[in-house]
């Protein structure tokens, strides 16, 4: 690839089968939690109707399983030897997913805590707050031998996250703050994530000049993560929409270098 990015417009399925074994040093996954339709939502203060599109629908448990189970083994597929995969998810996509994971024999290095300070208040008052995302990260089979930027991670600077301590080993809780609005500039994604989390992810699991893919990549904050940090991105999505507004961020991340 000439160009440090490149977007698909389109079925995910369709243009992975495009690309040959072992391309990818690293995939972040943040698939559909098939709960549109649902119920309701906090959304600034007001409750709202959970309804992000088709895309989210559930088809029953058997068919959300098969469509992780699918799109898991063909991350597999892509995955070089010592390559890692992060899925992000909530508990309604996160289990299956991690379970799928099991069957096809990932080799599961961490789970970790998203805790969101910001995290909207739960009007209903009938449950506990819901302030945290959780992300599993694994490697591609046991025998691979994995980036993990351990120095960068324990010494590095992250003053708005009050759980880590200067010069102490990072822990599997993350303290970021959800999505802020100067991120939404170019147009908003009903699931988008803050790019602090995606550069974390990025400088702890990879090196200069390394391959990522986002095969469901929303508005592109894994794309602009890498760009912002000298990777490589591989971005799809099936929304034109969310293509175009990924590709305004890139281009904005490209000028700023």
């Amino acid at each position: 690839m000439k160009q440090d990015y490149q977007l698909y417009t389109g079925d995910s399925f369709e243009i992975l089968k495009k690309f040959p074994d072992d391309t990818f040093d690293m995939i972040f996954v943040d698939p559909p939690y098939m709960i549109s339709g649902a119920g309701t939502s906090c959304h600034n203060g007001h409750l709202v109707s959970i309804n992000k599109g088709q895309w989210d629908k559930s088809g029953g448990i058997d068919a959300d399983f098969e469509f992780h189970k699918r799109w898991l083994t063909e991350c597999k597929r892509l995955l070089k030897p010592d390559g890692t995969i992060w899925v992000s998810g909530t508990y309604h996509s996160l289990y299956p997913c991690g379970f799928a994971m099991m069957e096809l024999k990932y080799h599961i290095l961490n789970d970790i805590i998203w805790f969101k300070p910001n995290a909207s208040p739960n009007i209903s008052c009938r449950y506990f707050t819901a302030s945290h995302e959780s992300l599993i990260w694994a490697r591609k089979s046991k025998k691979g031998h994995h980036t993990f930027n351990y120095k960068a991670m324990k010494e590095g600077d992250f003053p708005k996250d009050f759980i880590k301590k200067p010069n102490l080993q990072m822990r599997s809780v993350w303290a970021i703050n959800a999505t802020p609005p100067e991120e939404k500039k170019f147009g908003r994604h009903p699931t988008q994530k803050p790019l602090a989390l995606l550069e974390r992810i990025i400088n702890a699991s990879t090196n200069k000049g390394d391959l990522i893919l986002d095969p469901f990549m929303g508005s592109g904050t894994t794309g602009v993560a890498a760009i912002r940090n000298g990777r490589r991105f591989i971005g799809i999505d099936n929304c034109a929409e969310y293509v175009d507004i990924a590709k305004h961020r890139l281009e904005d991340s490209r000028r700023l270098l």
